[in-house]
This record gives structure tokens, C-alpha cells and sequence, in this order.
């Protein structure tokens, strides 16, 4: 059996690798990409919108400080009000995208109190998810929670707006839930953990905090957390699994199918996980760098690592660089901050420190070797702070797709709206046909 699944690998890496020269000659845009890297534009939305160039009079692109806008809404301004009102604000980022308008004060209060109502889940989805128990993979349990939940929805396949914001929002309220439970199920074999019920009267980031933790959470922790919900909830429709969710539902199948298409993209290598990578390069440079105050030997260390001598023996550095940000990226900005000042209540300046200097000597070093400007990326930061919080790297990614249910949700019903299939067209590497040939008139098999 190995023997014939071996020859059928190198066949298929025979046939499928494209030469470059046949791409370029082509004008074929590989991942919907343009030559320069930015992204081919396929479609139009009100929810998300990212900057990192803008356009001079002769419309030429010009690099400048990241921007990311909510329906219009610069996000920075939002954290910033947010915090001056000292509110949590996951909520009103959920009601902003679905409906494109801030809620009232009596809106909010109403919306939160529908969240609130449906976050425990049914006593056999609690049963589905203990059976799930031997399941190591945290994205794999939760799409596989996800799927099974169509069984308690009434009228399931619906693509009636009403019926897909109804169900949107019953995954926005539930993903909290299902991924607590879903941990603490994994922690405990035993089948003896105790799945605690959600509080409506707590916010998301309470809620999740006390599921996981089996305590309300300190105000500067489930406001910390609450921000990274608020700072992850939406990024465009051309981040890969937004646009997964968005491809997926023009074909009008249900918003079950449609969101754990979205949660299989994210769990995918390239796409969620970064911070996860982050944390595992720090440990390496945390070991291997004798003087974390020595920014040359930071340097010759990234060098190792960008060399795939050092690290994992990927060349990359984990958290720097993005497909649109190249200056800043807001979320960074936001973070870096914070986590400044968690490390200082909780003792841990010397790696905060650490992981600035790894931040600025990587971006030294990338505009050097390759000459590409780069910037640090929300990915950086964030799981340094969820660690701070004591919560584990397997959820790094479930927390990621817990914020960006919110988006995912509102692009959905978005292209449902605008109702057209996607439909890409691909070009055949093949310029001539083939002859058929009888199977007796085909060689043998290379042993």
C-alpha cells in the first residue's frame, strides 16, 4: 500500500507545481494576489475596511501608518471611547457590523440581553462535546460542535435574512461556550469536569473568563480581554477565512456549513496561529540569547533564524510583516501598550522589553536582507498577553474565531444580500490534448 500511495505523491507534486515563468507570462494573480503583493479586488463591503497605502495625485501607492475601520468607525477611536466610558464593548462591535449603525444605550441593553439568553447550550450538545473528549485538536472540536448544533435549529438550511441573523447570532452567543467546555472536556478525561453555565448578566469576555477559570475574572483582565475581542472581531472580507465564509455562502448553503468553513480556514498554518509561533520563537530566543539588552546579539540571533538556523526551520520570524500593514498595524499599537502595562502589574518587564527589542531588530533586519519594509502585527503581542491571563496556547486560535464569529457573521449575510455566486476562473497549465491511451498500451510502473 505505501509503495503505490508513495508514487502517487510524487505524481502529483510532478503535475502540480506551476513553473513561474508560465504565472508571470500569464498575468496569473497565484492567491489572488498582484505582482506588488496587495490583493486582487473581487467584491465590495460596509463592514471592514483596511489601510496600510494610500494613492498620490498621479496615483502612485504610497505606504503609511495602518488604519482599521469598523462601518467606517477607526477602531483606535472606538478603544479609546470605550475605555474612557470604561465599558465593554465586544457587544456593541457585534450589533455595529451585523447592522452597520452604533446602538442607543436601550438597543445595547436589549441586544446584550438577547446574547445573554443564548449562551448555554442544549443539555445534548453538552453530551456531544464530552463525547468529543479524545479530540486533541481545540479548532476540531469546536467545528465539530458547530456542525452538530443544526440539530436544535428548527429550520436549519433557511437563508431567509431573519433566520441567518437569528442563527448568526445564536453561534456569536454560543462560541464562547462551546470552546470553555470544549477545554475544559480535553483537560479532564475523566468525563468529570464541571461545564459551567454562563451568566447572562456578565459580559462575552466575563463569561468566557469565568467558564474557563471557574471565578469572575478582575476588572483589568476581562477588559483586556474584552478589547483583544474587540480588536480581532473584523479585518475586510479578503483575510482568507472571511472571504472562505463570504465564498461559501453565494453558493446559499446554510449558515452552519458557512461558518465551519470559516473555522477550518482559520485553523489552516498560514492563516491562524501566528501568535501561538510567537510565543514558541520567544522561548527559543529566551533560551539561546544570553544578554536580552544586547541588541546586536538580538539581531545576529534573528539573522540565525531568518537563515533557518535557529528556531524552527521555517526562516521565518513570526509576528512581523503583513499583507497590508507595512508601517504599523493598529491592533500592535494597541496591544504593545497593554501588555506594557500588564507586565509591569504582574512582574514581567524583562520579557516585555525582550519582545520590543525582537520587534525593532526584526524589522531592521527584513528591510536590510530583503529590502521590504515590514511592521510588527496584531499576532505579536496578543499571545504574550493571554498568557499573562494564564490561559493556555491551545486556545490561542479558538479565542481568534470567538472574536471573529462577529465579522464572519456579518459578511455572510452581506453577500447573501448582494446574492452572486463567486466563481473564479482558473487557466489550464496545459496548452495541448492528450491521446487516451488503452491500459495495455500503458507502461509499467516504476518500481
Amino acid at each position: 500500500m505505501k509503495g503505490i500511495l508513495d508514487k502517487i505523491a510524487i505524481l502529483e507534486e510532478k503535475h502540480d507545481r506551476i513553473d513561474p515563468e508560465l504565472v508571470k507570462r500569464k498575468n496569473i494573480k497565484l492567491g489572488l494576489r498582484n505582482l506588488d503583493g496587495t490583493g486582487v479586488v473581487v467584491g465590495i463591503t460596509s463592514k471592514g475596511q483596511v489601510k496600510g497605502y494610500e494613492k498620490d495625485k498621479w496615483g502612485k501607492s504610497h505606504p503609511v501608518p495602518g488604519k482599521l475601520y469598523y462601518c467606517g468607525y477607526d477602531v483606535e477611536e472606538i478603544v479609546q471611547n470605550l475605555e474612557k466610558e470604561g465599558r465593554f464593548g465586544f457587544e456593541e462591535i457585534i450589533y455595529l457590523l451585523l447592522t452597520g449603525e452604533l446602538p442607543s444605550k436601550d438597543c445595547l441593553e436589549r441586544f446584550e440581553e438577547v446574547l445573554g439568553e443564548r449562551r448555554a447550550l442544549p443539555a445534548l450538545a453538552k453530551k456531544i462535546i464530552r463525547f468529543n473528549s479524545e479530540n486533541d485538536d481545540q479548532m476540531g472540536a469546536l467545528h465539530a460542535a458547530v456542525s452538530a448544533l443544526h440539530k436544535f435549529d428548527p429550520n436549519p438550511r433557511s437563508t431567509d435574512i431573519r433566520d441567518v441573523t437569528r442563527q448568526c447570532i445564536d453561534l456569536i452567543a454560543k462560541f464562547p461556550t462551546i470552546i470553555a467546555y470544549n477545554y475544559c472536556v480535553l483537560k479532564d478525561r475523566n468525563g468529570h469536569c464541571q461545564l459551567i453555565e454562563p451568566d447572562p448578566s456578565l459580559s462575552t469576555a466575563q463569561n468566557f473568563l469565568m467558564m474557563l477559570n471557574g471565578e469572575t475574572p478582575d476588572d483589568f483582565t476581562a477588559h483586556l480581554f474584552d478589547l483583544a475581542l474587540v480588536l480581532h472581531a473584523e479585518h475586510g472580507g479578503g483575510n482568507n477565512s472571511t472571504f472562505t465564509v463570504r465564498t461559501v455562502s453565494s453558493s446559499l448553503t446554510d449558515t452552519y456549513m458557512a461558518i465551519c468553513a470559516g473555522i477550518a480556514s482559520l485553523a489552516g498554518h498560514l492563516h491562524g496561529g501566528a501568535n501561538e509561533a510567537v510565543m514558541n520563537m520567544m522561548e527559543h530566543i529566551k533560551r539561546d540569547v544570553k544578554d536580552w539588552n544586547d541588541d546586536e546579539e538580538i539581531y545576529r540571533y534573528l539573522e540565525l533564524i531568518l537563515e533557518k538556523k535557529a528556531g524552527d526551520g521555517s526562516g521565518k520570524i513570526y509576528g512581523i510583516g503583513h499583507a497590508v500593514y507595512t508601517v504599523s498595524d493598529p491592533r500592535e499599537r494597541i496591544f504593545r501598550e497593554k501588555a506594557r502595562i500588564f507586565t509591569e502589574k504582574v512582574g514581567r518587564t524583562d520579557e516585555f522589553n525582550l519582545y520590543t527589542k525582537v520587534a525593532d531588530q526584526a524589522v531592521r533586519l527584513i528591510r536590510k536582507k530583503k529590502g521590504k519594509r515590514v511592521c510588527p502585527n496584531v499576532d505579536f503581542f496578543s499571545g504574550f498577553i493571554y498568557d499573562m491571563m494564564g490561559i493556555h496556547h491551545e486556545l490561542y486560535t479558538p479565542i481568534f474565531a470567538m472574536s471573529r464569529i462577529a465579522g464572519w457573521s456579518a459578511h455572510r449575510i452581506e453577500e447573501i444580500i448582494q446574492g452572486r455566486l463567486i466563481r473564479p476562473a482558473y487557466i489550464s497549465t496545459r496548452d495541448e490534448t492528450r491521446k487516451y491511451l488503452s491500459l495495455g498500451e500503458r507502461k509499467p510502473a516504476d518500481d
